[in-house]
Order: structure tokens, then C-alpha cells, then sequence
């Protein structure tokens, strides 16, 4: 009985601190109209641990809680992109979900009859939810940029603004200039609040209802059941549709809304907390029924959940590069200080970031670099800074094709490893597993072992076996498989850094079991060496590289590596001479590819092509060579390549990776711990992955 009334003590204790929270623990919510003060100041008398703060508009909410001054605001995908912008630096943190996923459906509504399709809205009156949101300018007006439809120079020529009101008779895009044909056909004040009464979702549908508009930009849930059917969606491939048909006819998907607020654990934990709680005390967060006419206060009325974002995704990975895309192609924003004619190359660590140097140097024209180095400590980083415009392209293996894909990114060269192969023919290469002769290890015996990988989520070194194991154990903890091992990437803590070497450096050595050159237990010749200097009893690589490691080939460390001394396993054979990988191989998997965003890819190709007519295996007395390697194997490109082949046109990922890689990898994303937190945070939501 003590022990239940201690129970019972500690549950009133800990919700008492939600409820009544000292001042340091309050969630101070920003809301932007009266109507939201009444619904917020409801909310804090249901749940003291909210307060709330009252700004004029969304940009003073996202000033204020980067201050300090407020905690909190749910906003549109637009305001997202703004909000984590370097000057405010907030991130998103909590998802609305509304029943089908965490995205939605921008769509152009028309009335039934009135007989104008997509590509004839010049000279139409429009409606919009307001200057700079998702599915209300940014989508419709990027889409018709795009599109041709409407003509943009770019911000050189003129603002996009002046471009839209040339292109439409009247508009009503709250936030734009008072007084600018963007406010003519507005009800109100044209400012982006409640006080404008077309503003929003709602406002900007009954903008349409009124005849002030022939349009109306709005999200796929915005017309009532009772008025479906006079209204009809106009579609991209000019035809109409009825309004329930947006899963077909829309002009894009868009992230869903979501709560930001600094760039703080306890305080994101916090926040997410306590809208659970108030939820649990039956307030209703997603009704503005009670202030009427207002709609979707503080969160969407159409919200049917919240869901938490993975922990470190900043508005660049919520919104997606698909997304982002949309948002640059309108700003027109160009890359300060770059050439036409330059790319940035992504380069991981201190010895790539070196060659990268070297090959800058030497790739300068006139007083023109072709090639400019970014750097960062991981491949994951890399390709962060390539969605976010920081960096342009980098070489990868099939597994980070595949993350890279999931967050928008596309194949454009890939590595070719023979010559003479037609341009038809895809380079590829086998996943082995590699065993010292004589040793008795086997691929049936192989539980209990120390296996070296090239990296976590590497093809050959990781996301092939794995999968093999997965399909074998059905277990995801791969430590209770292999004893320990070497699998850079890896949790510092795991048994699968326990046998990593690090850079050799006595005390205080920062490289270990981290994915990079430094770890000398990385990549292909990386996992070799961790077998033949006895870290391990298997490595996981590709089919070349003992061949390129022993009998004299190779760096100081295989100078003494005969390549008879070792052996593959497979399953349901014993073991076969290392020439034998065509019979005995655990996949035949894509080589390697050099990844970019979409609108990048051509121009990458055209640097690339360059690039290798002169410093390629054919450019016989260049100073410098592309796939060679100094310090180092494998910098930048792998040192096997022959030379890069342009991936065919409209090719994506899924494409590029082929049904049975792809299989493979959808086996180990049963895994979750196994996924890499970008491709995570890139994949929370479905809108950038259908």
C-alpha cells in the first residue's frame, strides 16, 4: 500500500509540473490575431505550463522566438524555409497529420463550367492564401514558372511579384505591396492575417465563391462536402478533374505544417510533451468551431494527429530538395561568388579534401577554377550541404545513392571500371566476404565472429551482408550476430567500433570508427586491412580489392600480402579462391555515382566531362590524376575507375540501383536503427518519396 501511494505521489508530482510549471518551464505559444489570443488563452487555462505572445505577423513570431521572447508557432512549409534561414535558425520539430500522411496536396480550384484550363490562366483573376505560402503562391507560382506559362526572367529582370500581376487581370495575395494589383481584388486590409477576410485557405476559397477571383490556390481539404460539386481542380496536364481526384490532379505535394522553435532538445521534448498532455485533458487543439468564422487557429483544422519529427532535421531535410527547389527557382537565388562554369565538390576529410585542393589548382582556366572544395566530416554531411546549395556533387557508394535519392538528390556520372564497356552497359561489381585461408570460417559458421565492414550503410560493406544476415535471423540487433568488429559509422560504443584502429594515434584519436579516410580501417582496402592485420575474421568488400592490395600492389601496409592467403564464403558453398567472386559473391551491386539536385545535374555532367578529358586515364601527361590516389585510397573516386559514363537521362535512383538492390535495401530498413538519420529525417513523411 506504501509503495502504491509512493506511486501515486510521484504520478501527481510529475504531471504537477506540466500543469503548474515555474515560469522556466512554460511553452510561450505565438499567435498573430485576436482570434488566436481567445484560442491560446483557452488553452493556457486548460494547461498552465502554455502562455501566450502576441505578434503582428508571422516574421515577428519567428523574431520573437529566436529572441527568446516566444517559444512556439506552427507555420506553412514557406514560413518553414524562412524560419531556418541562418538569421533565425529555427527548426521544425513536430508535424501536423491529417489522416493520410504528413503532407498535403496544393491544388488550382475553379468553378465547375467556367471553362479555362492550367495553361490558360493568363489574363484570370486569382485568388491566393498569401505572398510567399506553400500550396497558395510558392507551388502554383513556381509551377507556372516551370511551366512556361508565366514568363520570369529572374529577380534581375524584376521582382516575381510585378511578373505575377502582369500575368493575371486582378489578384488577392495577402502580404503583398497595399495598394499593388496583387491586393486589388483582396475583401480587407490584403495583410496576412484574419483581419484580411480572403486570407488563408478559407479566405482565399471564398475569394473564388464571391467572384472575386476565377482561381483559388488552396490545399486539397479546403471545399466543404456540401460544395464539391460545383467546383472542379485544373489539372497540369490541362484537363479538369473532380475535387476529390487531387491525388491525380494536383500541382505538387507539400510538407505538412509544423511547430518550430530554437534549436533545443529540452525545449522541442517540452513543447511535444505538453501538447500531448492537453490533448489527454481533452482539448481540442485542432477545431476553431468555438470562434467562429475564424479557421485552422494555431494548427490546421484538418489536423487529425501531431507527429514528432526525427530529432536534427532542420527545415532543409523537412521541406526536401524537390521543395526547396520550387523555393530557389522564385528567388532566383544565385550562388554567391560561383562561375557558370564551376562546380563544388563535396570532399570528406583531411586527405580527400587535400586531393580535391590539388585538383582545383589544376583545374583553373583563365583565372577560372572548374572546381571549388567544400568539406565535411561525413558523406551524410556532404550530402546535406549539396541539398542545401553549399555543395554541388561528391562520389558515392549504392547505399548513399540510395539515401541521397530518398532525399531528392539524383544520379547524373557513374564510376566505370573496365574499359571499352558500351554506353548501354551500367558498371557494377560484386560483394564478397573474405576469409584467410585455412581459417574454418564459413558463411554457415560465421555467428559469433569479428567482421570488418567498409562502413554502415555501404553496399558491399554493409547494406548486402546485413541484408543476407537480416534474412537469416530476422533479427535486427546484428550484434548479437557478430562478436565485435569494425564498422565505421558505427556508435562509438558499439561493438562495432571496438576493433577499429583510428588514424594510429596514441592518445586522444578523434578518427576512430569514424567514416572517413582517417579511420584506417575505412572502405574497401580499409575492411581488407582490418582482416589482415587481424582486427577481424571476415571483411565484407568488393571483388578487386584484394587483387589491388597484395602481391606487391597496394600501399606500405599489404607490401607483404599474398592474395592466396585468403579466400571467399558464400552461402551453401565452402570456400573458393578469390578469383572465383563470379561464382561465389553475395550481389552484384551499382558502382559507384556521383550524386547532385535535380536542376544541377547537367551542368555537373558538362564540368565532369571536362574534367576527365583532361585528367582522366587517357590524359596521359596530365599533372594531376582523377583516379589515382595519394595518402590515401579511393579519394574522391574510386582508384579502379576507368573513367565516368553519364547515367541516361530521366534515370532515377530506383532506376539506377535496379529491382534487386532495391529489394535488398527495403529487406534492411526493417531496421530502423540501421537507416542513417538523414535518410530518417528525409523520410518521416511521404511527400518527397512517391
Amino acid at each position: 500500500k506504501k509503495l502504491y501511494i509512493l506511486q501515486l505521489f510521484f504520478f501527481v508530482a510529475a504531471f504537477g509540473v506540466l500543469f503548474a510549471a515555474p515560469a522556466e518551464n512554460k511553452v510561450k505559444w505565438c499567435v498573430k490575431s485576436d482570434q488566436e489570443l481567445r484560442k491560446c488563452t483557452d488553452l493556457a487555462a486548460a494547461a498552465p505550463v502554455f502562455t501566450c505572445v502576441k505578434r503582428e505577423s508571422t516574421l515577428d513570431c519567428i523574431v520573437a522566438i529566436k529572441a527568446g521572447e516566444a517559444d512556439a508557432i506552427t507555420l506553412d512549409g514557406g514560413d518553414v524555409y524562412t524560419a531556418g534561414l541562418i538569421n533565425y535558425d529555427l527548426q521544425p520539430i513536430i508535424a501536423e497529420d491529417y489522416g493520410i500522411n504528413t503532407c498535403y496536396f496544393a491544388v488550382a480550384v475553379v468553378k465547375k463550367g467556367s471553362g479555362f484550363m492550367f495553361k490558360d490562366l493568363r489574363g484570370k483573376k486569382s485568388c491566393h492564401t498569401g505572398l510567399g505560402k506553400s500550396a497558395g503562391w510558392n507551388i502554383p507560382i513556381g509551377t507556372l514558372v516551370s511551366m512556361n506559362i508565366l514568363p520570369w526572367a529572374g529577380i534581375e529582370d524584376k521582382p516575381v511579384e510585378e511578373a505575377v500581376s502582369e500575368f493575371f487581370m486582378s489578384s488577392c495575395a495577402p502580404g503583398a505591396t497595399k495598394g499593388s494589383k496583387l491586393c486589388e481584388a483582396c475583401k480587407g486590409d490584403c495583410t496576412r492575417s484574419q483581419k484580411e477576410p480572403y486570407y488563408d485557405y478559407n479566405g482565399a476559397f471564398q475569394c473564388l465563391v464571391e467572384g472575386a477571383g476565377d482561381v483559388a490556390f488552396v490545399k486539397h481539404l479546403t471545399v466543404p462536402d456540401s460544395e464539391k460539386s460545383k467546383y472542379e481542380l485544373l489539372c497540369k496536364d490541362n484537363t479538369r478533374a473532380p475535387i476529390d481526384s487531387y491525388e491525380t490532379c494536383h500541382l505538387a505535394r507539400v510538407p505538412a505544417h509544423a511547430v518550430v522553435t530554437r534549436k533545443d532538445p529540452q525545449l522541442a521534448e517540452l513543447i511535444w510533451t505538453s501538447l500531448g498532455n492537453v490533448q489527454v485533458r481533452g482539448f481540442n487543439l485542432f477545431s476553431s468551431d468555438a470562434y467562429a468564422p475564424s479557421k485552422n487557429l494555431m494548427f490546421k483544422d484538418s489536423t487529425v494527429k501531431l507527429v514528432q519529427v526525427p530529432p536534427n532535421t532542420d527545415s532543409f531535410l523537412y521541406l526536401g530538395a524537390e521543395y526547396m527547389s520550387i523555393i530557389r527557382s522564385l528567388k532566383k537565388e544565385q550562388t554567391p561568388g560561383t562561375s557558370p562554369s564551376t562546380i563544388k565538390w563535396c570532399a570528406v576529410g583531411h586527405a580527400e579534401t587535400t586531393k580535391c585542393d590539388t585538383w582545383s589548382i589544376n583545374s583553373v582556366t583563365g583565372d577560372t577554377a572548374a572546381i571549388e572544395c567544400q568539406n565535411a566530416p561525413t558523406v551524410d554531411e556532404c550530402l546535406k550541404k549539396i541539398m542545401r546549395k553549399e555543395a554541388d556533387a561528391m562520389a558515392v557508394d549504392g547505399g548513399q545513392v540510395y539515401t541521397a535519392g530518398k532525399c531528392g538528390l539524383v544520379p547524373a556520372m557513374v564510376e566505370q571500371y573496365e574499359d571499352g564497356m558500351t554506353h548501354s552497359v551500367t558498371s557494377s561489381y560484386y560483394a564478397v566476404a573474405v576469409v584467410k585461408k585455412g581459417s574454418g570460417v564459413t558463411w554457415d559458421n560465421l555467428q559469433g565472429k569479428r567482421s570488418c565492414h567498409t562502413g554502415v550503410g555501404r553496399t558491399a560493406g554493409w547494406n548486402i551482408p546485413m541484408g543476407h544476415i537480416y534474412k537469416r535471423t530476422n533479427d535486427c540487433d546484428f550484434t548479437k550476430f557478430f562478436s565485435s568488429g569494425c564498422a565505421p559509422g558505427a556508435e562509438l560504443t558499439s561493438p562495432f567500433c571496438s576493433q577499429c584502429a583510428g588514424s594510429g594515434k596514441a592518445v586522444g584519436d578523434e578518427a576512430k570508427c569514424k567514416p572517413s579516410a582517417e579511420e584506417q580501417y575505412y572502405g574497401y582496402a580499409g575492411a581488407f586491412r582490418c582482416l589482415v592485420e587481424g582486427a577481424g575474421d571476415v571483411a565484407f568488400i568488393k571483388h578487386s580489392i584484394v587483387p589491388e592490395n597484395s602481391n606487391g600492389a597496394g600501399p606500405v601496409w599489404a607490401r607483404d600480402v599474398k592474395s592466396e592467403d585468403y579466400e571467399l564464403i558464400c552461402p551453401g558453398k565452402g570456400p573458393v579462391p578469390v578469383s572465383d567472386y563470379l561464382s561465389c559473391n553475395l550481389a552484384k551491386v551499382p558502382a559507384h555515382a556521383v550524386v547532385t539536385r535535380p536542376e544541377a545535374r547537367s551542368k555537373v555532367i558538362d564540368v565532369l566531362q571536362v574534367q576527365q578529358a583532361n585528367f582522366g586515364n587517357r590524359a596521359t601527361d596530365a599533372p594531376f590524376r582523377l583516379f589515382q590516389s595519394e595518402n590515401g585510397k579511393n579519394l574522391l573516386f574510386k582508384d579502379s575507375t576507368k573513367c565516368l559514363q553519364q547515367v541516361p537521362d530521366g534515370q532515377n535512383y530506383q532506376q539506377f540501383l535496379g529491382t534487386e538492390y532495391m529489394a535488398a535495401m527495403s529487406s534492411l530498413r526493417h531496421c530502423s536503427e540501421t537507416t542513417p538519420a538523414l535518410e530518417k529525417s528525409c523520410t518521416f513523411h511521404s511527400c518527397q518519396t512517391v
